[in-house]
């Protein structure tokens, strides 16, 4: 008969560091766990206010911190072991940057007398996440865990958020620390108000620009910048298009929405950025897919005026030129632009002429395809709440969402900017931990899915109620329409060879059902949204029907 011996006690370091952690606020953590970080496994035991999301591979893991960041406006926190498991989240720290989100991932450490090395699983961590990152450090000192979480969150979440990676020693988890050491008070977002000066220079330019347009969203914005920003464009009559992926920053029944510009845009809508004698970016970087490369609007046009507001002064003029450059958090020159909207003497009619153009373009028309996605948006729609959260990764699956989908909500929309596979699941976990009564729905093409399907089984453990979407074109979608516009006929490496979706949820203990048909999508949905827990609805379609642009494969190959 056995004895259990008693557990000896958690070191003080490891104790210190989540004590840290709740201080600041986080109430999640999402983490594959590794023997590097053992003691702090150990103080999270204790820690009942802090909830330890267990994940299946740390890409996953990464990208839940992430979307919980982009939802809470605190950073995400991940926690993953060295080597391996640093490598697999790099993902969810190289999208983070890109989205501008709030995040921290700590990495356990070789022992410190195993360093530089190359011993098992060793890497160079400040090195290897620098350049991906807004700041990677080591804590080498025990004492001064409290000076390094601290600093991490205010990195983390001033001026342009974004990721922060820690290396944690094993060593140092094991250490005690001195009997004085504790957290450092919660870290708040610094207050950026505009200059004075700066928004009294705005206002006529924006009165005189006979076409104007201000496109929004991005770092740092939250529903009070969402709400203000909103009151003084509806005020002024000022057509306001979101960046990409940022559809949810402002209401799409606002009178004023033009509509959302990245992949696959409304025609009219790239012709009046394009055309526009004054840009006012707010948030956004007015970066590539934004911008359809640097044209949309155009990166030098000597008629054109660019006003670009944004927290961090390093943004500003870094690629296009700028007439007025204002440093300020999104919701402090929201708040201060409507009290000067009233000064206006007119309203212009171009934000209801831009927002009539984008109804007419965001309306879907039925097809002769046996499964129509955009009549199954449009049932969506009808069927689920207003402020469901939508989740997706990258693949021309996402462009019938983007178009046709009503981000009513704030935060109603979580896709990486950067462009990253398998982000839909992995958030959508996040997004049903924290807002688990609302609707949530991952989005994800058949090839998007497998990058991070696994995390179906997170799901299921952690008791999430999420509806899932697989469209299934056995095909890497994206890249094949490219491959018949650039060479016509000439398929390689892009077909795909899928298991039964529906099956495979079945097998992770959800609710699952098969469409083929539009009426097949529409009763699967139905029952779906009348159930609880996991939920999967693996629609399969033609690859002749494309999403971003409405065209097809033939299309393609005459065209």
């Amino acid at each position: 008969m056995s004895t259990s011996r008693p557990a000896p006690p958690t070191p003080d370091a490891a104790r210190l560091l989540v004590e840290c952690l709740a201080e600041q606020g986080c109430d999640r953590i999402f983490t594959v766990p590794g023997e590097s970080f053992l003691p702090v496994l150990d103080a999270l035991h204790d820690i009942g206010a802090i909830d330890v999301v267990t994940c299946r591979q740390e890409g996953g893991a990464a990208f839940m911190a992430c979307a919980d960041g982009a939802m809470t406006g605190r950073p995400g926190v991940c926690f993953v072991t060295r080597g391996p498991g640093a490598t697999n989240a790099s993902i969810g720290v190289h999208v983070a940057m890109q989205d501008s989100q709030p995040m921290i991932l700590f990495v356990g450490d070789v022992d410190s007398q195993m360093r530089d090395r190359e011993g098992f699983q060793e890497l160079d961590f400040a090195a290897f996440f620098g350049p991906a990152c807004k700041w990677a450090a080591r804590i080498d000192s025990a004492d001064r865990i409290p000076e390094y979480i601290a600093r991490a969150y205010s990195t983390a979440i001033s001026g342009r958020p974004g990721p922060v990676v820690l290396a944690l020693p094993e060593d140092m988890l094991s250490s005690a620390t001195r009997s004085n050491a504790k957290p450092r008070p919660f870290v708040s977002r610094p207050v950026q108000s505009p200059s004075p000066d700066a928004m009294q220079a705005m206002m006529p330019l924006i009165a005189e620009a006979a076409s104007p347009i201000a496109i929004i969203g991005g770092a740092g914005w939250n529903p009070d910048a969402r709400e203000h920003f909103q009151n003084y464009a509806e005020t002024i009559g000022l057509p306001v298009a979101t960046a990409f992926r940022r559809q949810d920053a402002t209401s799409p029944s606002s009178p004023v929405y033009a509509g959302n510009l990245g992949y696959g845009p409304n025609p009219k809508l790239v012709e009046r950025v394009k055309n526009a004698d004054l840009v006012l970016a707010v948030g956004a970087r007015l970066g590539e897919a934004t911008t359809d490369g640097y044209t949309v609007p155009p990166l030098d046009d000597a008629k054109r005026k660019l006003i670009h507001v944004h927290p961090d002064p390093n943004e500003l003029g870094s690629v296009y030129p700028t007439d007025l450059s204002i440093c300020a958090s999104m919701d402090e020159f929201a708040k201060h632009a409507a009290l000067l909207a009233g000064r206006a003497i007119t309203q212009s009619a171009a934000g209801s002429e831009a927002h009539a153009e984008w109804e007419a373009w965001a309306t879907a028309q039925p097809n002769d395809h046996a499964l129509d996605m955009g009549a199954c948006v449009t049932f969506m729609l009808g069927t689920l709440p207003a402020d469901t959260i939508i989740c997706n990764g990258a693949g021309n699956f996402s462009g019938w969402w983007h178009r046709y989908w009503r981000y009513e909500g704030f935060p109603t929309q979580l896709a990486p900017t950067a462009g990253a596979m398998g982000y839909g699941v992995p958030a959508a976990v996040a997004a049903a931990r924290r807002f688990p009564d609302r609707t949530v729905v991952a989005v994800a093409g058949d090839g998007d899915f497998l990058m991070n399907g696994q995390e179906l089984a997170t799901a299921v453990q952690h008791d999430c109620d999420l509806i899932v979407i697989v469209v299934d074109n056995s095909a890497y979608g994206t890249i094949r329409m490219h491959q018949e516009r650039e060479f016509p006929e000439r398929v390689s490496a892009t077909e795909l060879k899928n298991p039964d979706f529906a099956m495979l949820a079945s097998s992770f203990g959800g609710w699952s059902a098969t469409a083929k048909t539009t009426e097949e999508f529409q009763t699967a949905l139905t029952q779906a949204e009348g159930l609880s827990g996991l939920r999967l609805i693996h629609c399969i379609i033609e690859i002749e029907q494309l999403a971003a642009s409405g065209a097809s494969i033939s299309g393609l190959r005459s065209g």
